[in-house]
């Protein structure tokens, strides 16, 4: 141990919590200071660790707490970072080409009225409300993704933005695309059987319009392509 024995401050950042409760017991027992018993309790537990001397352990433990800061800067620099991305991704940048697709069938199978809406960076707005025949739920959402697709190569426009609130949809999508077309972190499980043909026409009109970004949301953010497909239902509904 040195001869300048090392202040308090520094004794107790070094401590572990277990060491600084065996000094407070030491003291109490040996009538000594405290930072007297820490002394002894980290000196004890140098020659324990294979070290020279006190000096020699607190210079080892700020190394590690100046690696474990380092390491805690980097996690909350990455968190903000992925904060930074899904901010991003709900707030969508003014100029690129957006879109949301909602497919509803009423019964499930039964009637299907699908809605989509377009919008691009300089104020143009595509809206689509129409009936699409029959089927299920799934076949719905496919018509509504296709037909905005559609929507979008007649208007030019390129690297869109889609949105829906359909997983099994934005799955199948995903699952057949590349593994340099799949965007990070999607799910990419098996296609799904019996959508084959509706998977094939989108992702041609993918490529068409150079999409690849293709996002679930959930549903009370997909009010407006919702609102529309609703709105191509109740129209069914008023026909004769």
């Amino acid at each position: 141990m040195t001869n300048i024995d090392p202040p308090f401050e520094m004794l107790a950042t070094a401590a572990y919590h277990g060491e600084r409760v065996a000094a407070r017991r030491l003291a109490a027992r040996s009538h000594i200071t405290m930072s007297q018993a820490l002394a002894q309790v980290l000196t004890t537990a140098a020659s324990r660790d294979g070290l020279a001397d006190l000096s020699e352990l607190l210079a080892v433990r700020a190394q590690a707490r100046q690696r474990e800061e380092e390491r805690r800067t980097s996690r909350r620099a990455q968190q903000a970072h992925e904060l930074a991305l899904r901010q991003a991704q709900k707030t969508p940048p003014p100029d690129r080409w957006r879109g949301w697709f909602d497919g509803s069938a009423h019964p499930n199978p039964g009637r299907i009225g699908i809605g989509a809406l377009l919008c691009g960076p300089h104020g143009e707005r595509v809206e689509i409300s129409r009936r699409a025949g029959h089927g299920n739920s799934s076949v719905a959402e496919y018509l509504a993704l296709t037909a905005l697709l559609a929507a979008a190569v007649d208007a030019g426009a390129h690297n869109l933005l889609l949105y829906g609130d359909s997983q099994v949809v934005i799955n199948d999508v995903h699952a057949g695309m590349t593994e340099n077309q799949a965007p990070a972190g999607a799910r990419t499980a098996s296609t799904a059987r019996g959508l084959e043909d509706y998977r094939a026409r989108v992702l041609a009109l993918m490529q068409q319009t150079a999409t690849s970004h293709l996002q679930w949301i959930p549903r009370h953010r997909n009010s407006e392509a919702d609102r529309l497909s609703q709105q191509a239902i109740d129209h069914m509904a008023e026909e004769p």
